[in-house]
């Protein structure tokens, strides 16, 4: 099994991607030549995780545009566009989704005036250019992270944010593994991660691909494992970061940083800066997911509910800047005030 996990990425024009609903039973590489399948994939959760699905979408339209036939250069951005619509309506959270959607719609309508087989290269090398970035920026940004684990720390984290919520590396994953690069000694505790277990399938199965030793909890374990003086540090990732450092992640995150405040813990926050929305003043602004009932409701194809009960299931959830410590990106380790180093490292004006 490959310790560099390409995510999703371009090949012999088409998009491929790791199956995440197989894992870690089955490590499956799907190809699809049809952008109608990349969306359906980010809808279904075969790629997963804020960065990924950004890369995704970037992916996902280029595909879709090399299929445009037309001779007019308008017309065929406004194709692109109602594409763009489509991968726009999958997941509404992770901001990180149209991040990568406005990237490539700005070569598309720059190029505008170019002959459309000049205007499907510039689309396509930018959706290259966005996945490979993707992977240099973690690595950057775990960098900066590991910096704050100290060697021999037991590290908490909650959902995946590795390779697996990224085209590669990781961002809280990330910085788990660069601390390792650079010699020190980490253990791993990861909460299950309910409903759809990303904790104990993906990142359990990450840290035993890179050799990194991996306890998995329930989630609620949490309060237990911190009181015993198991947990040095948590650190997970983001699906969105609102302008005064209000986070969104994986449903569970908020009451894993009340824990940690509770208990003296520190609660990193592992983000690059496209996961940052400085059009929105607060977490409240944030649109929150809902799953279907059926992830709660069933394991597999049994269900384990009984007939009549209403579910409430919210895919994300916001944890108020006040409990975060820091935010580990590419250009550095932001502190609060969030709403004054965002806005610093936005403009590339770290101090």
């Amino acid at each position: 099994m490959p310790l560099d996990i390409r995510t999703v990425y371009w090949e012999d024009g088409k998009v491929k991607l790791i199956d995440q609903t197989m894992l870690p039973g089955e490590y499956v590489i799907l190809e699809y030549a049809d952008c109608r399948d990349v969306v359906r994939a980010i809808e279904v959760m075969e790629v997963r995780g804020a960065p990924a699905i950004g890369v995704a979408a970037a992916l996902g339209i280029a595909l879709g545009a090399q299929a445009i036939e037309t001779t007019d250069p308008h017309e065929f951005v406004s194709r692109v566009e109602e594409i763009a619509k489509e991968f726009g309506s999958t997941r509404p959270t992770a901001v990180n989704l149209f991040w990568g959607i406005e990237r490539i719609l700005g070569v598309a309508r720059i190029h505008a005036n170019r002959p459309i087989s000049e205007i499907k290269r510039a689309i396509l090398d930018e959706a290259i250019a966005i996945q490979q970035e993707d992977i240099e920026i973690n690595r950057r940004l775990g960098r900066f992270g590991a910096e704050l684990i100290p060697d021999g720390s037991t590290v908490l984290t909650h959902c995946n944010a590795g390779a697996l919520a990224t085209a590669g590396y990781g961002t809280a994953l990330g910085v788990i593994r660069a601390a390792v690069e650079a010699g020190k000694r980490i253990k791993v505790i990861a909460d299950e991660t309910r409903p759809r277990l990303q904790g104990m399938k993906l990142t359990a199965w990450e840290c035993v691909q890179a050799g990194i030793p991996v306890t998995v909890i329930t989630d609620n374990m949490a309060a237990m494992v911190m009181k015993k003086g198991m947990v040095d540090c948590v650190v997970v990732g983001a699906d969105r970061i609102a302008a005064n450092g209000d986070v969104a992640n994986k449903v569970g995150t908020y009451g894993v940083a009340v824990l940690a405040r509770a208990h003296e813990i520190p609660f990193y926050v592992a983000a690059p800066m496209s996961t940052v929305d400085l059009s929105i003043p607060d977490g409240d602004h944030i649109p929150i997911e809902e799953r279907p009932e059926v992830e709660v409701t069933h394991v597999g194809q049994t269900c384990i509910a009984p007939a009549g009960i209403s579910v409430f299931n919210p895919a994300f959830d916001v944890t108020p800047a006040e409990y975060v410590t820091a935010i580990i990106t590419e250009e550095g380790v932001l502190k609060p005030p969030y709403s004054d180093s965002l806005f610093k490292a936005q403009e590339g004006v770290m101090e």
